[in-house]
C-alpha cells in the first residue's frame, strides 16, 4: 500500500552565508538569498544568523517574498545542563519559532563538540556508559516535553562531532528519549558518518519529523577522514553538496518517507563555499533533484 507524501520544500540560507565560517558567503546580503530562494521554488527558509530574531521584523523579512519559517537551529548543551537550565535558556528562540510559524525546533547538541573547531573529527565526545545515554536522554525528553507543549517539536540533529553522530548513537538516543523527541535526519551527516542512510531512515522513520537534504562527494569524505580533518576543513574542501550532485540515493530515500506518509518540510542544508559552488546555480539544482523526486507520483503542498 502507498501512503501519501505531503512535504513542502525548503531551504537553509547556509548556501549563501555560512553561519559558523562567516568568510564563506559573509558579504552575501539576506534579502539577495532570500530573493533567490523564492525565485527557484523555495517555499521557505530557515534561519540564519542574518534573520531578525524577532517575530514581526521577521514576517516583514519572509512575506514579500512569499516564504515561510521552516524552523532554527538551537544550541542546546543538555549534555551538560538539566533540563530545568535548558528550560530556562531557550524562551526566547522558542517564542520566535512558534510566533514565526515554525513546528519544529532544529535541536544541536554542542556541550563538548568539536564541530566549530579545528580538531580531528576522531576527537569528537562520546558517551561511554548506559548510565550517561540514560540520564542524557531523560533530560532530552524533559526538554522536548516542554518544547512541545508550547506548539513546537524537537527535532534532535545528529551531527558530526557531536555525542550523536553514528547510527549506533542514533539507535542509542531513540532507545534512552521518549516520543516527545523528533528525529531530524540528515542525509549528509549521516553518510559522513559512516551510516547507510537507507537503512538508519527506513528503521527510525516513525520518529523523524524533519529532514535535512545534503549530499555527499565520496572522495572528499574519505580524505577528511584519512587526513584527520575537522569538520570545517571537511566542509572547505567540499565534503557536501546538494542532492543531486553527489552519491546519495534521494529516491530511494523519497520512497521510504512516501510509504510512512512523512508530513513536514525536506530542506536543502548544503555547506559548501559558493565562491566554489555558486548558491543560486546548486540551490536550483537541490530544488530540481528533490522536486522530481517529489512529484513522480507523489503531493507537494
Amino acid at each position: 500500500m502507498k501512503g501519501d507524501l505531503e512535504v513542502r520544500i525548503g531551504i537553509n540560507p547556509i548556501s549563501w552565508s555560512n553561519d559558523d565560517l562567516p568568510s564563506l558567503g559573509g558579504e552575501t546580503p539576506l534579502e539577495v538569498a532570500l530573493a533567490e530562494g523564492a525565485a527557484i521554488g523555495y517555499q521557505g527558509f530557515e534561519l540564519g544568523n542574518k534573520f531578525p530574531r524577532d517575530a514581526d521584523a521577521l514576517r516583514k523579512v519572509l512575506e514579500p517574498h512569499g516564504l515561510a519559517l521552516v524552523s532554527g537551529w538551537y544550541s542546546g548543551q543538555l549534555a551538560r545542563r538539566l533540563a530545568a537550565e535548558e528550560i530556562a535558556v531557550v524562551g526566547p528562540h522558542l517564542t520566535l519559532l512558534a510566533e514565526g510559524g515554525a513546528s519544529v525546533m532544529v535541536y544541536g547538541e554542542v556541550a563538548d563538540s568539536i564541530q566549530g573547531s579545528d580538531a580531528p573529527l576522531y576527537k569528537r565526545p562520546r558517551f561511554t556508559h548506559a548510565a550517561q545515554w540514560r540520564e542524557y536522554g531523560e533530560r532530552v525528553t524533559a526538554f522536548a516535553r516542554y518544547t512541545q507543549d508550547h506548539g513546537v517539536r524537537l527535532a534532535y540533529h545528529h551531527h558530526m562531532g557531536a555525542y550523536v553522530e553514528t547510527p549506533a548513537d542514533v539507535d542509542r538516543l531513540m532507545d534512552n528519549t521518549g516520543e516527545e523527541v523528533g528525529l531530524l535526519f540528515d542525509t549528509g551527516h549521516m553518510t559522513f558518518a559512516g551510516g547507510d542512510v537507507v537503512a538508519v531512515l527506513e528503521k527510525h522513520v516513525a520518529r523523524v519529523c524533519h529532514v535535512h537534504c545534503k549530499d555527499v562527494r565520496p572522495d572528499v569524505v574519505k580524505l577528511a577522514r584519512n587526513r584527520g580533518w575537522s569538520f570545517l576543513e571537511s566542509v572547505i574542501n567540499g565534503a557536501f553538496t546538494v542532492p543531486g550532485d553527489g552519491a546519495i540515493d534521494f529516491a530511494a530515500l523519497i520512497e521510504i518517507l512516501r510509504r510512512h506518509s512523512y508530513r513536514g518540510w525536506l530542506v536543502v542544508e548544503a555547506e559548501q563555499d559558493p565562491a566554489v559552488a555558486p548558491a543560486r546555480e546548486y540551490a536550483d539544482m537541490g530544488y530540481r533533484c528533490l522536486s522530481r523526486l517529489v512529484r513522480d507520483g507523489r503531493t507537494m503542498n
